[in-house]
């Protein structure tokens, strides 16, 4: 009996002892748990390349889209300068377009203006207005500034009142006389609130203001424009003046 127990006391020991031996990367689990890491592992790398490849063609495809946007946008702004100067070169035509399709009757001024101021003493209202209206595009700026005066002290209340303060504000912007030409154009505003020249001349007062470096008076007057008259071409020109302050850091 005690023979048989030593026997297996023994082979007990021997298979304890193989166990214990056997190295680590023989043993079946830590083979399995090996396997698995190797496949995770690759797993993440493809997931890892898969995503870096999705931002690499995401990035593409931005890039792309950005050269065909600045392409258009420097064809739009191509377009817009193009058409502000169109803009520019027809805003000095405009009055004299609407004048003749109010159906101002041109008087024979001769280049002159009478002793009494008119242009044409004997004419009306009309004639008068054309006379020193075509004074002042001839650049006969001092005959045009004694008519317009004439004409709105002799005809005050002329339907053409109100154009004939402007042009005399006018008269006297082109000349430089800038505190004159700023008072006529407020008078505009003040005397002739219904006005079609009331957007005009708030952007010449911006003007004045701007050329008499008035800078908060000019802003106000060209912001004014801006705000009160904004599908006109004198907001237009009144938001070209303010990007020329702020770029000049007035």
């Amino acid at each position: 009996m005690s023979l048989s127990r030593s026997l297996v006391a023994t082979a007990a020991c021997v298979w304890l002892a193989g166990c214990v031996a056997t190295p680590p990367e023989e043993d079946p689990v830590v083979q399995k748990l090996t396997e698995l890491d190797g496949r995770l592992l690759r797993i993440e790398r493809v997931l890892t390349n898969q995503s870096l490849l999705d931002l690499s063609q995401r990035i593409a495809a931005a890039q792309d889209e950005a050269r065909v946007l600045r392409g258009r946008l420097d064809e739009l702004q191509h377009e817009l300068g193009k058409t502000q100067e169109q803009q520019r070169e027809m805003y000095g035509d405009v009055d004299r377009r609407l004048a003749r399709l109010e159906g101002v009757n041109a008087g024979a001024a001769g280049g002159r203006t009478s002793a009494s101021g008119l242009p044409v003493p004997q004419g009306d209202d009309r004639a008068n207005y054309q006379a020193a209206f075509d004074l002042l595009k001839d650049g006969k700026y001092p005959e045009a500034i004694r008519g317009f005066g004439q004409f709105l002290k002799t005809f005050p209340d002329s339907a053409l009142a109100d154009n004939a303060q402007y042009w005399l504000g006018e008269a006297h912007y082109v000349t430089k006389q800038y505190t004159e030409a700023m008072r006529n154009f407020h008078k505009v505003l003040d005397d002739y609130p219904n006005s079609r020249k009331t957007p005009d001349a708030l952007l010449k007062i911006g003007y004045c203001a701007y050329e008499l470096k008035n800078w908060n008076e000019a802003r106000a007057a060209l912001g004014q424009v801006v705000q009160r008259f904004g599908d006109t071409t004198a907001a237009r020109l009144a938001n070209q003046r303010l990007a020329k302050m702020d770029g000049e850091g007035r």
